[in-house]
């Protein structure tokens, strides 16, 4: 069961993100939930066990451990409390399959500092409520958790007549969305083990013009026909986020660490969890406290972040630190032209073959190769470009979905070089490297170059000289990514003013190092108007990357144009393969 709901959620991640606007719209509620998700998974891979209960425990291991976002660290307590609950049985009926439900409910809600209505904690306990009261009538766990299913839906339905924010944009809640689907995957196992179908169950929860979750876990061709009205198709997602201000995100820092009590100058303090609770709500909200004898799972939005760590530091040692701006997520959203986050299959993994464990991390030293290279990418041919240039490990990422530390840290341990180089290529992952050259400082040496950009990285990839030292290379590198524009095209989600620019939806727009500079609808004037603004001299090098959704005919002509406006520029093009973006640009000097 737990297997085919992270697959389910997996498959509609997408989709999930696509509705986050709550608590704010930064659009990463699905890749989140799924994170944590098969975090859990892998580790009840890792550790089987027949004993329902122990299964629960090791699952709910997995999933604290691995927890990311809001939405994430309360589907952790939803099985938390789920594995207390079974942990004394090796199988569970249904009378104590609803009681552990219950169990989590209680948990979640106990963690959360000021829960809120009309979210993912809403559908799980209308849903547990609803078990408690069917278990006393059946004995049969799928009839059970068809009920279960129903009742979770028809309480997503109602999310937005109790988040205001929701009904205001036409979606229902992202992470109740998600509970959905998890519990889809739950239903799908049980049909398939019984042998029952959905029609000899005979009930269906009925459409509802503000759902956009109502879709049977059956085959396609016992699916009813969809009702002819709804806000949004479940995988159509519309433009959530674009509706709601950047401005409006108060809190905007994203905060997620482990406290641990049994390290540190003040390691063995008793936890006051009322007294920290109500010091990080000073300036902050969305708290999640876990705790217990040995951490301190953390969740906090807050103005004042150090603060929040300096908080942290009077109960034990910080670990696992990670930080995200929640408005430069937004603002990447809306001019990115997007509103969900990239499928979670962007997301690097290092081979199993290529990664090292951590006993076998450093090789002997007549084995090391003198230098490596790390380099965050999305888009196969980009990808193809830094491994021709001598990058050893490419991660898959971009625009909201972010390599994490330990990804490094797996990715510099399938190394076997003396000094390792990483590249970002983008301002959101700088922090994840930074990280993970604190946490192998004593074990490799590390580099992070602060690329932020595609073609940042691209020209400190090439700068580098292998017979040079580790510090001149450092400094030819940070030289090269100075020398470099990086432009990049997209469409707008919406209309808006931005300096002077009038910008329409729909229209194309042109990206200079972070700031629009060209707008129009026609996609081939709006490169020009991006170029020119790049091009100084007229004599540099500009390279040109395409897109996934790139128009051979519009680079043809704008080749064309470069030749015919800057004679004396070099001009490259290469098929990047990259999502989003139509075009990246690169103009070095």
């Amino acid at each position: 069961m737990v297997l085919a709901g992270a697959e389910q959620l997996g498959q509609h991640a997408e989709h999930v993100n696509s509705l986050n606007v709550f608590p704010v719209p930064d659009g990463d509620t699905g890749t989140n939930m799924n994170l944590t998700m098969s975090a859990g998974v892998a580790e009840i891979k890792r550790k089987s066990s027949a004993s329902i209960g122990e299964a629960a425990g090791i699952l709910s291991k997995g999933l604290l451990m691995g927890a990311r976002g809001n939405s994430g660290v309360i589907l952790s307590q939803l099985f938390r409390g789920f594995s207390r609950s079974a942990a004394p049985y090796e199988e569970l009926n249904t009378l104590q399959f609803a009681a552990a439900l219950q169990n989590g409910v209680d948990a979640a809600y106990k963690a959360v500092v000021k829960p809120v209505e009309g979210t993912i904690l809403t559908v799980a306990k209308e849903a547990a409520k609803h078990a408690s009261y069917y278990a006393r009538r059946t004995n049969d766990i799928t009839e059970l958790m068809n009920e279960v299913l129903l009742k979770a839906k028809e309480a997503l339905a109602t999310t937005p007549e109790l988040l205001p924010v929701l009904k205001q944009v036409g979606v229902v809640d992202s992470g109740g969305q998600g509970l959905v689907y998890i519990y889809e995957g739950f239903m799908e196992v049980l049909l398939q083990t019984d042998g029952v179908s959905r029609a000899s169950l005979q009930k269906e929860v009925q459409p509802s013009v503000a759902s956009s979750a109502l879709k049977p876990a059956v085959p396609a061709e016992e699916v009813p026909a969809k009702p002819a009205q709804q806000v949004i198709a479940p995988e159509m997602p519309l433009s959530a986020q674009a509706r709601l201000e950047t401005e409006d995100i108060e809190f905007l820092y994203d905060m997620e660490f482990f406290i641990n009590r049994q390290l540190g100058d003040n390691a063995g303090v008793a936890f006051d969890d009322e007294a920290f609770r109500k010091a990080l709500s000073v300036n902050g909200d969305s708290i999640i406290i876990i705790a217990d004898d040995e951490v301190i799972k953390v969740h906090v939005h807050s103005k004042t972040p150090g603060e929040v760590l300096n908080l942290a530091l009077r109960y034990g040692e910080i670990t696992q630190i990670h930080i995200l701006n929640m408005r430069e997520q937004h603002r990447d959203l809306l001019t990115a032209g997007m509103d969900i986050a990239p499928s979670p299959e962007l997301f690097a993994e290092i081979p199993p073959e290529t990664t090292r464990s951590h006993e076998e991390a450093v090789p002997p030293a007549d084995e090391m190769a003198p230098y490596g290279f790390i380099a965050v990418s999305s888009g196969d041919g980009i990808a193809e470009i830094f491994q021709s240039l001598g990058v050893d490990v490419v991660l898959s990422g971009g625009q909201t979905m972010n390599p994490s530390t330990e990804d490094f840290v797996n990715a510099v341990r399938s190394i076997a070089a003396e000094q390792v180089f990483i590249l970002p290529n983008n301002s959101n992952i700088v922090l994840a490297a930074e990280q993970a050259r604190e946490l192998l400082e004593d074990e490799r040496r590390i580099t992070v170059i602060p690329s932020k950009t595609i073609p940042q990285g691209m020209a400190a990839a090439f700068a580098f000289q292998e017979d040079e030292s580790a510090e001149t290379n450092r400094d030819q590198m940070l030289e090269a990514i100075g020398r470099v524009q990086s432009g990049q095209v997209t469409h707008a989600v919406r209309d808006t003013q931005y300096d002077e620019l009038d910008i329409k939806a729909g229209h194309y727009i042109g990206i200079h190092n972070s700031k629009i500079v060209a707008t129009d609808e026609s996609m081939l004037r709006a490169c020009e108007g991006l170029l020119q603004q790049m091009m100084e001299s007229g004599d540099e090098v500009v390279t040109i990357l395409e897109g996934e959704e790139a128009d051979s005919e519009v680079t043809a002509a704008l080749a064309a144009w470069l030749e015919s406006q800057y004679p004396d520029a070099e001009v490259e093009v290469h098929s990047g393969g990259q999502p989003v973006y139509y075009y990246l640009f690169s103009v070095e000097s």
